[in-house]
C-alpha cells in the first residue's frame, strides 16, 4: 500500500486512479482531483512525503558547492538511491499485474466455455457427454461462480479500490465503469442461478464470463502501461554510470588512485591515454587530443593544450596531461546533464486520457439512466414489475460494461506499436506514440543523426603534376601510425581504395598540427596551415581548394612531400544515405525540419544545405539544446528531438517526443520516447505517420464501442418495448458487448495493412 501525499489515502499502486513522478520519486493519487492539486505545486507535497521516508534527492536537495570528501561521497550515493528506488517500485508492480492477469487469464477461459449452453458448438462439455444435462449445466454454473469470485476479489481489487475512492471524492473513472459492469454481471448471475424464478422467462441466464474476460484484458493492459514507464529512470541511471570510478591525484608529491567522489576542488589530476577524465578542470601541464563527444556532439577529438578547459566523463584519446579540478561533485557538467534530465521528466506533464474523461460523465449518466430504468418498470410495468425493473436495469449497466471501451485504444496502440517494430521503430509507450501523431517541428541533431557520426576521406586533390594515387599513398602511410580519428579516416580511405599503405620509417606526431614522417625514403608532412607554415611549405596554389572544401563542412588537411605541397585530402563526417529522402518526407507530412548542433556555424550549414534545411541552430552547448526545444514548445508548438550522444539526452527528455538514434549511446535510447534501432531518419517520418494513423484508428474503435453503448442503453432500458413489445435481455446486452469487441479488433487489425511514404514510392495511405 501507498500513501495519497494530497489526502493521506493508503491506496495500492496499481487501483491509483493517477501517479505522478517528481525529483526521482513515484507518487500515487485515489483521484484525479488530488493529482491536479498535486500538480500545482509538486514540490509542496512531495518534500514532506520524501523527508518522511529519509529518500530526498540528492540533485535537488544537496547544496550547490561540496566542501568535504566526505560530502561528496554521500551525495553521489544518495543521488543513485531514488533511481533504483523507483526502478524496483515499477518492477514490483508490474510483476504483481501480470501474476493477477495470468490468474484471472486461467479462470476466463474455462468459464467462457461453459458460459453458452445454447450453444453447442462453443460449449465445451458437449465435446466429452454429446448433450450436457441441465444438472451438469447448473453444476458448471455454480463452479464458475465460485471460481470468478476469487478473480473479483483478487486480479479485480484494484477495480474496486479505485472505483471507491474516486467515489468519495464525488468523481468517476474507469474504475468505476469496470467495477459496476463487472459486479453487476457477477450479481445479476448469482441471483438468476439462485432464484430464476423472480426474472422473466428466458432471461435467468448467468454469464459469469463478462466478470472474469473484462478484469483480465484490463489488468493485461496496466501491466504493459507500468512497464514502459518503469524505463524512464534508467535513463538518469546510465548518466550516473558515465562518471569516472577512479581519479589519479597528486597528494604530498605522489600520485595516488583516489575514489572519484573524493576530489577536492584544487587537486591536480593525472590523465594518461585512453583514460576517462573524473571531474571538470583546467590542463596545467601536457596536451591532448579528447573525445567530447558526449557533451558537444562534436565526433572529432578537440586538441587540448595548457589553459584548456577539460571536462568530466569525456575521453583522453592520445597524450598525456595534468589538469587542476575547478567542478566536483554537482557543479560538473555530467552532474548538471543528469539534472536536466531529471528535471525534465519531473516537469513533463502526463497526456489526459480521453477515456478517463469520457468516463467522468458517462458512469453517473449510466448509473442514473439504470436507476430511472428501475423505477420506470417498477412503477409502470406490466405484471411481475418488480422482476422487469430488476432486469432492465441490470440489464443497461451490463451492456454499459467498459469492455469495447477499455479495449478500444490498447488494440490500436499494440497494432501500431508493432507496425512500428516492424520498421525498426521501437515506441517506448501509448503515451509516445498518442504524442507523435501531434508534432509540428522536428529538431535534428547533426552528427550521428543526419550524418554518420564517423570521418571519412571524401577527397583528394592532387597538384598539378601529382597522381592522386600517390598522393593518398604518401598521406595514409605517414597517418599510419597515428590515433587520432582524421589519421584513421585517411587510412582506411586509402585502404578502401587499394592503395598500398606502408609503414614510415620515421614518424613524429606534432599535437595540434599534424604528423611529421618519413616515407620511402621521402619527408612527408600532414596537417593544416599551422604545420605547413611551421616547415615553410608553400601552399598558395592549393588554397582555393582548401577554402573550397572547408566551405562544404569539411576538414581538409595539406600533404607536403620533401618541402614541397603536393595536394589536400579531405575528411569529413558524411550524410547518411537515406538523410535527404526521410527530411523531404518530413516535410511533405507538414512537419517544419531545424538542425541543432554543437558543430560550428559554417559546418552546420553546409550539411543543412545538402539535406534541405533551411533553419539551422549551430553552436549550441549541452544546456541550451534543451532551452532551445523549450522556447519552441513556449510557441505553443509540438516538438520531437532527434539525437544520438549523451548530450542531447536533456533536449530529448524536454521535447514532447524523443527520438533516439539506435545505432547511438544507452543513455539517449533510455531518454527518449522512440528508437530508431537501423539509425536512419525514415524511421522519424514513420513514427509520426503510423502514429497518426494509429490515433486515427483508436478515436475510430473508441467512437464505435460508445456508439454502440448509447445505441444499445435506451434499447436496454426498454425504449422500444411500449412500441414493439422488443426487450433486450442481458444474453443480448452480452452479445452486444461481445460484437463491439470484435469490431474493435478489426478496426486495430487494419493497421496491419497501413502503408507509409516513409518506406515506399507512393503516398498511399490505407488507415
Amino acid at each position: 500500500m501507498v500513501k495519497d501525499p494530497i489526502c493521506g489515502m493508503e491506496i495500492e499502486p496499481e487501483a491509483a486512479a493517477a501517479r505522478r513522478s517528481h525529483m526521482g520519486h513515484t507518487f500515487y493519487f485515489c483521484s484525479t482531483q488530488c493529482a491536479d492539486t498535486f500538480d500545482a505545486d509538486p514540490h509542496k507535497y512531495a518534500h514532506p512525503v520524501m523527508d518522511g521516508n529519509g529518500t530526498k534527492s540528492a540533485i535537488a536537495s544537496a547544496p550547490t558547492a561540496v566542501e568535504s570528501s566526505c560530502c561528496q561521497s554521500t551525495d553521489s550515493v544518495a543521488a543513485e538511491e531514488p533511481v533504483d528506488e523507483e526502478t524496483a517500485a515499477h518492477e514490483r508492480e508490474y510483476k504483481s499485474l501480470m501474476r493477477k492477469f495470468w490468474f484471472a487469464a486461467a479462470i476466463s477461459i474455462p468459464v467462457m466455455l461453459v458460459a453458452y449452453p445454447e450453444l453447442p458448438w462453443l460449449y465445451l462439455p458437449n465435446l466429452f457427454v454429446g448433450e450436457a444435462s441441465e444438472t451438469l449445466i447448473q453444476t458448471l454454473f455454480i463452479l464458475s461462480a465460485i471460481v470468478t469470485l476469487p478473480v473479483m476479489a483478487y486480479s479485480g481489487r484494484q477495480f474496486f479500490t479505485g472505483g471507491w475512492a474516486a467515489f468519495k471524492h464525488h468523481s468517476a473513472d474507469m474504475n468505476t465503469l469496470i467495477a459496476l459492469g463487472t459486479s453487476a454481471a457477477w450479481i445479476y448471475s448469482t441471483v438468476a442461478l439462485i432464484i430464476p424464478s423472480i426474472f422473466p422467462e428466458g432471461t435467468a441466464t448467468p454469464f459469469y464470463d463478462v466478470t472474469a474476460v473484462v478484469i483480465a484484458l484490463v489488468v493485461l493492459g496496466q501491466a504493459l502501461e507500468v512497464r514502459a514507464k518503469g524505463q524512464t529512470s534508467q535513463a538518469i541511471r546510465k548518466l550516473i554510470d558515465l562518471q569516472a570510478k577512479t581519479a589519479r591525484v597528486l597528494r604530498d608529491g605522489r600520485e595516488v588512485e583516489i575514489p572519484v567522489e573524493e576530489v577536492l576542488v584544487g587537486d591536480v589530476v593525472v590523465v594518461r591515454p585512453g583514460d576517462k577524465i573524473p571531474v571538470d578542470g583546467e590542463i596545467i601541464d601536457g596536451r591532448s587530443a579528447i573525445d567530447e563527444s558526449m557533451v558537444t556532439g562534436e565526433s572529432m577529438p578537440i586538441d587540448k593544450a595548457i589553459g584548456d578547459e577539460v571536462i568530466g566523463a569525456t575521453v583522453n584519446t592520445t597524450g598525456s596531461f595534468k589538469f587542476k579540478a575547478t567542478k566536483v561533485g554537482k557543479d560538473t557538467a555530467l552532474a548538471q546533464i543528469v539534472k536536466m534530465v531529471q528535471d525534465a521528466m519531473d516537469s513533463k506533464a502526463p497526456i489526459a486520457r480521453l477515456v478517463d474523461q469520457v468516463s467522468h460523465y458517462f458512469v453517473p449518466t449510466v448509473m442514473i439512466i439504470s436507476i430511472l430504468t428501475f423505477l420506470a418498470w417498477y412503477n409502470f410495468g406490466p405484471s411481475q414489475a418488480l422482476a422487469f425493473a430488476v432486469v432492465t436495469a441490470v440489464t443497461v449497466l451490463i451492456i454499459a460494461c467498459p469492455c469495447a471501451v477499455g479495449m478500444a485504444v490498447p488494440m490500436s496502440l499494440v497494432a501500431g506499436v508493432g507496425k512500428g517494430a516492424e520498421h525498426g521503430v521501437l515506441i517506448r509507450n501509448g503515451e509516445a506514440l498518442q504524442t507523435a501523431s501531434k508534432l509540428d517541428v522536428v529538431v535534428l541533431d547533426k552528427t550521428g543523426t543526419i550524418t554518420k557520426g564517423k570521418p571519412e576521406l571524401t577527397d583528394t586533390v592532387p597538384a598539378s603534376g601529382f597522381a592522386a594515387a600517390t598522393l593518398l599513398h604518401f598521406a595514409a602511410s605517414a597517418d599510419h601510425l597515428s590515433e587520432h580519428p582524421l589519421a584513421q579516416a585517411i587510412v582506411t580511405g586509402a585502404q578502401d581504395q587499394g592503395i598500398e599503405v606502408g609503414e614510415p620509417d620515421e614518424f613524429d606526431a606534432v599535437p595540434g598540427h599534424g604528423v611529421e614522417a618519413v616515407v620511402d625514403g621521402r619527408q612527408v608532412l600532414v596537417g593544416n596551415i599551422k604545420l605547413m607554415r611551421r616547415y615553410q611549405v608553400e601552399t598558395s596554389r592549393l588554397e582555393a581548394d582548401v577554402k573550397r572544401l572547408q566551405s562544404e563542412g569539411k576538414t581538409a588537411m595539406y600533404v607536403a612531400v620533401d618541402g614541397h605541397a603536393v595536394g589536400v585530402v579531405a575528411v569529413a563526417d558524411t550524410i547518411k544515405e537515406d538523410s535527404v529522402q526521410a527530411i523531404q518526407v518530413m516535410q511533405e507530412l507538414g512537419l517544419e525540419v531545424i538542425m541543432l548542433t554543437g558543430d560550428n556555424e559554417r559546418t552546420a550549414k553546409a550539411i543543412a544545405r545538402q539535406v534541405g534545411i533551411e533553419r539551422v541552430l549551430a553552436e549550441v552547448l549541452p544546456e541550451d539544446k534543451a532551452k532551445e526545444v523549450h522556447m519552441l514548445k513556449q510557441d505553443g508548438r509540438k516538438v520531437g528531438m532527434v539525437g544520438d550522444g549523451i548530450n542531447d539526452a536533456p533536449a530529448l527528455v524536454e521535447a514532447d517526443v524523443g527520438f533516439a538514434i539506435g545505432t547511438g549511446t544507452d543513455v539517449a535510447i533510455e531518454a527518449a520516447d522512440i528508437t530508431l534501432m537501423s539509425g536512419s531518419l525514415k524511421g522519424v517520418a514513420y513514427a509520426i505517420e503510423i502514429s497518426r494513423a494509429t490515433m486515427r484508428n483508436a478515436k475510430q474503435s473508441l467512437a464505435g464501442a460508445f456508439g454502440y453503448n448509447s445505441l444499445g442503453i435506451p434499447i436496454a432500458a426498454g425504449i422500444l418495448f411500449p412500441f414493439f413489445g422488443i426487450l433486450l435481455s442481458p444474453i443480448l446486452a452480452g452479445a452486444a458487448m461481445a460484437a463491439s469487441s470484435i469490431t474493435v479488433v478489426s478496426n486495430a487489425n487494419r493497421l496491419r495493412f497501413f502503408k507509409a511514404k516513409s518506406f515506399t514510392e507512393t503516398a498511399e495511405v490505407t488507415a
